[in-house]
């Protein structure tokens, strides 16, 4: 029987490494690869203020329409607008992801990160990187039962220095703070799923209300509940895999 591919996509300032605690516990029956985002590990980084269309581009062989998309934060903000630019997957599984990444609207006082906050996330970013990257990794770990022991599991796969240079991260700010994907969303070409931890300190309550929770984690539930976040991942990239079947 053929394997069920699975791509994981991971977020700003953070590379493949981060899927590395759920290794363990991928069944066989699935074909995982995590890949990186243009100016991450070894891949090509692309231009500052760099479009999706040239995104795009720079992606096309690593995303293979015949696979469940995995994209957790700004990873699932960016393979979410890559529908408008790509064949679409078989489906796509959003974890940490909402329609944008800054509260908008009646959302704002409902949690999530407002626009000032982000704004200044930015400016901090331009004067310190490695300073306001290291925060970056504190801040979304705050959910975590242990935020102190997440936070030191972040730092152990990724080390002291950001995964990327400052050009592509950058870039990746200003993808955080552009990308409405609302109008993606509700006319998907593929089946998409949304996954959110229970207190994920990047998620307003509304966008919560639209989400499967995940109880007991924040934004980085593959180092706090590896096992159960793969089980999760594998029932719903299953069920979708059954549903593409279906319909053919």
């Amino acid at each position: 029987m053929k394997r069920l591919r699975l791509i994981l996509l991971s977020g700003w300032g953070v590379d493949s490494r981060i899927w590395r605690p759920l290794q363990a516990y991928w069944p066989d029956s699935f074909e995982i690869k995590a890949i990186e985002w243009p100016g991450y590990g070894d891949t090509p980084e692309i231009k500052n203020h760099a479009t999706l269309t040239q995104l795009a581009d720079a992606m096309v062989s690593a995303l293979s329409s015949n696979a469940v998309w995995v994209g957790w934060s700004l990873g699932g903000l960016l393979a979410t607008a890559l529908l408008e630019h790509l064949p679409p997957p078989r489906g796509l599984i959003l974890l940490g992801t909402g329609d944008t990444f800054c509260s908008r609207g009646e959302d704002s006082a409902s949690g999530g990160v407002a626009t000032s906050e982000l704004n200044a996330f930015q400016r901090a970013f331009q004067r310190e990187p490695i300073a306001t990257w290291q925060h970056f990794l504190r801040w979304q770990a705050q959910g975590e039962p242990n935020p102190r022991q997440a936070y030191r599991q972040l730092r152990g796969l990724l080390g002291d220095t950001p995964p990327a240079d400052n050009t592509t991260l950058a870039t990746g700010l200003q993808w955080l703070a552009s990308i409405d994907n609302r109008s993606r969303l509700a006319a998907s070409p593929c089946p998409a799923v949304r996954l959110t931890g229970e207190y994920d300190p990047f998620i307003s309550r509304a966008q919560h209300r639209i989400s499967e929770t995940l109880s007991g984690v924040g934004h980085c539930p593959m180092l706090s509940q590896p096992q159960a976040l793969a089980a999760s991942i594998i029932r719903h990239a299953t069920q979708i895999a059954h549903a593409n079947m279906a319909i053919l």
